[in-house]
């Protein structure tokens, strides 16, 4: 089961979020828009586990999910990665917080015990709103997304984590959910 860890995102949120992509997506055929129902913030991609880990996976974010009380994290600007000047993953920006940070880096070493690899890269939260598939033409999308740099879309009240099903479908990727843990 191909499987990652998230925190889901309040009807409101991804509602505006979908105003923007409704706005930006007729301009460029070269990007491939996440359908608004999937995005999330991804904490940790694990990959393929194998269905009898999954137990293992929630019991050891359960421990997890003690050790942190609900927060509150704020979603803010929009951006790409690698930057602007040549994009690859179009994105919604989430502030820094301490909280957040401290979840991530506990969830990373917990499961690295459990034999997944260990994060090579620094934490960076964001929300994935599109992958550039083609550059041609993105100009436009480019400059529209960049007025929303410093846009709040507001408030997410974190009080869990999901420990996400992927299946890749020829549509694009279907999503659900195969454990909810409460913080």
């Amino acid at each position: 089961m191909r499987s990652f860890i998230a925190i889901d995102l309040p009807i409101d949120i991804k509602s505006s979020i979908d105003r923007v992509i409704q706005k930006v997506s007729g301009i460029s055929r070269g990007i491939r828009w996440v359908p608004v129902e999937n995005i999330h913030l991804t904490l940790k991609f694990l990959g393929d586990v194998k269905d009898d880990l999954v137990l293992e996976i929630a019991k050891r974010l359960a421990l997890v999910g003690k050790h942190h009380p609900p927060f509150n994290i704020s979603v803010r600007g929009a951006g790409a990665f690698p930057n602007l000047r040549s994009p690859n993953v179009l994105w919604v920006g989430v502030d820094p917080s301490p909280q957040l940070d401290d979840l991530f880096a506990e969830i990373d070493a917990t499961l690295s015990e459990a034999g997944f690899e260990k994060e090579g890269r620094k934490f960076s939260p964001h929300l994935t709103i599109g992958r550039v598939r083609d550059k041609r033409d993105i100009d436009p999308v480019i400059r529209e997304l960049a007025t929303y740099k410093d846009v709040f879309f507001g408030t997410i009240e974190v009080r869990e984590i999901l420990l996400m099903k992927s299946v890749l479908k020829p549509s694009g990727a279907e999503y659900s959910r195969a454990a909810v843990i409460a913080l």
